[in-house]
């Protein structure tokens, strides 16, 4: 049997991996490993503990203060050593953190194939997101097999000239949120009720998350002002999951902390994220996996950020490019809460990142080029 490993370092990868390492193992047709850099342990350890996945190899390299050096030279060295170790036929890899390329390039090293999931997305400006944007366009010159979420994801990859062994799946964070779902709503529901007690249910819930790097500073300034705005309505709820890092907490404390309607809280874990998700009645985020996430619960989704590398959901019109103008924000947020034929066609679009069995595709697909790998 052909002997595959998983590398992921973040939730975003724990969470989108989830479902493909299950379906593997599963399978009885590959022997798999699971690596973890730990680039974002506790988060990424919550994930898959969730998910009932156990990793195999450990690397712990999140350290106070890490920078993208540290990650970069640690998580080299260490998934090259992990590599000799298990001697790999494939590796797997999801999405465009510095885990991503750092195993990507030593599996090139140690010339071992690399599977890349969610390849192909790009905004065509290499600091926005940084440093994903590049990230993702090396990975995706090393890797060998590319699952692309989308047509679009898959012409941005011809663009490149890479068209060998390129496949349109859909995006497997569709599998993991359903998967979630059925977990939450067996074991979990009525525990996520009693935890959330303090919110008012009875009004409109805005769920907010924001957190990206290019937004620090004044943007971040202007989102808190637009929430502020958006507070004055009696009938809103605004329930924003702080992010630890200092430039988002600090501004998010100083300028929203004593209103009222607005629940600042601590972040939350996947399962409690979806199951809040679900019950909200509109979404404003700066995160990619949300807006894949948040239309196949039929909630519209309003992106704070002035580019996107999913495109996807702007021209399927599940989601809407708002950015960090205050006013923009304000307004585009207040025309869902008050006109409901337009909050309903959002609602009703059709996701264009898949079904849920995008997992089962790619076993599929790598099932049927086994010879390849």
């Amino acid at each position: 049997m052909k002997k595959v490993l998983f590398v992921l370092g973040t939730r975003p990868e724990a969470i989108k991996l989830a479902p493909l390492i299950k379906i593997f193992q599963k399978s009885g047709l590959f022997v798999t490993d699971v690596c973890s850099t730990g680039q974002h342990k506790e988060m990424t350890d919550e994930v898959l503990d969730f998910f009932g996945i156990t990793p195999d190899y450990d690397l712990k390299l999140m350290t106070k203060g890490q920078t993208l050096f540290d990650i970069t030279v640690k998580a080299l060295t260490g998934i090259g050593n992990i590599i000799e170790k298990t001697k790999p036929d494939l590796i797997f890899v999801q999405g465009d953190t510095t885990s991503v390329f750092a195993a990507s390039l030593a599996a090139f090293y140690k010339n071992v194939k690399v599977a890349h999931v969610e390849a192909g997305l790009r905004t065509g400006n290499k600091q926005f997101p940084f440093p994903e944007e590049i990230n993702r366009i090396l990975t995706g010159h090393i890797a060998d097999f590319h699952f692309a979420p989308t047509e679009k994801a898959l012409q941005n990859l011809k663009n490149e000239g890479i068209e060998n062994n390129v496949s349109v799946t859909g995006n497997t964070v569709i599998d993991a949120l359903f998967e979630a779902l059925t977990i939450i709503n067996s074991e979990k529901n009525e525990i996520f009720e009693n935890k959330f007690n303090y919110i008012d249910f009875n009004k409109k819930i805005i769920l907010v998350t924001a957190h990206r790097r290019e937004n620090f500073g004044e943007p971040f300034k202007n989102i808190c002002s637009a929430l502020s705005e958006l507070a004055k309505n009696e009938e809103v709820e605004i329930i924003y999951p702080v992010h630890p890092n200092p430039n988002v907490k600090d501004f998010a404390h100083k300028y929203l902390e004593n209103i009222r309607n607005i629940k600042l809280i601590s972040p939350l874990p996947y399962p409690e994220l979806v199951w809040l998700m679900n019950k909200a009645y509109i979404v404003l985020t700066d995160s990619g996996g949300i807006q894949e996430e948040a239309p196949s619960l039929g909630k519209p989704v309003l992106v704070l950020r002035n580019e996107t590398e999913r495109s996807e959901g702007i021209d399927a019109g599940t989601v809407k490019l708002v950015g960090t103008d205050k006013n923009k924000i304000y307004s585009e947020t207040l025309k869902l809460l008050q006109n409901i034929n337009h909050y309903n066609e959002m609602k009703h679009k059709v996701n264009p990142y898949g079904n849920g069995t995008t997992s089962k595709q790619i076993l599929d697909i790598l099932t049927e080029k086994i010879n390849e790998i």
